[in-house]
């Protein structure tokens, strides 16, 4: 399968329908995206079950600023919608190979799972508990502006 052009216009319709992507984030004037190209797409060819993209970073840079691409060539794979990989640098052809087949063996309900817990760790208590020995500051309303009376 050749590879397909991103854009900020095609991007959620085309992740939402494809289950497992690849992403090249890159600019034509960029030297190591573009020795990364071929190596790009003859992985494209060798697994034509997956969807491998494009995304022109000069072209496309509110999209490259979403995902806070700041190097380039930067790979990312996605896969059910979760962004597995994302990793910045060119890659040689037997990396990429390997990589592909690790993304292939991942268990996403594991990975959901991880995320999961991760989101459930960094989240902050509904209410921090009442300390009896600090003082809570007064509600200010009608009537109160937060600074004592004269």
């Amino acid at each position: 399968m050749a590879t397909v052009e991103l854009t900020k216009e095609n991007f959620d319709r085309t992740v939402s329908e494809n289950p497992f992507m690849l992403i090249d984030f890159w600019a034509g004037w960029c030297r190591p995206c573009l020795q990364f190209a071929p190596v790009y797409e003859k992985a494209a060819e060798a697994n034509p079950d997956l969807v491998f993209a494009k995304v022109d970073t000069e072209a496309q840079q509110e999209l490259a600023a979403a995902f806070s691409i700041t190097s380039i060539p930067t790979l990312m794979i996605v896969r059910d919608q979760v962004a597995v990989f994302a990793q910045a640098g060119a890659l040689p052809e037997a990396a990429l190979t390997d990589l592909i087949g690790q993304a292939r063996a991942l268990d996403m309900d594991e990975v959901r799972a991880k995320i999961a817990a991760e989101a459930a760790r960094s989240e902050p208590p509904a209410s921090p508990p009442s300390s009896p020995s600090a003082p809570s500051a007064p509600e200010e309303g009608p009537g109160t502006s937060g600074t004592p009376e004269a």
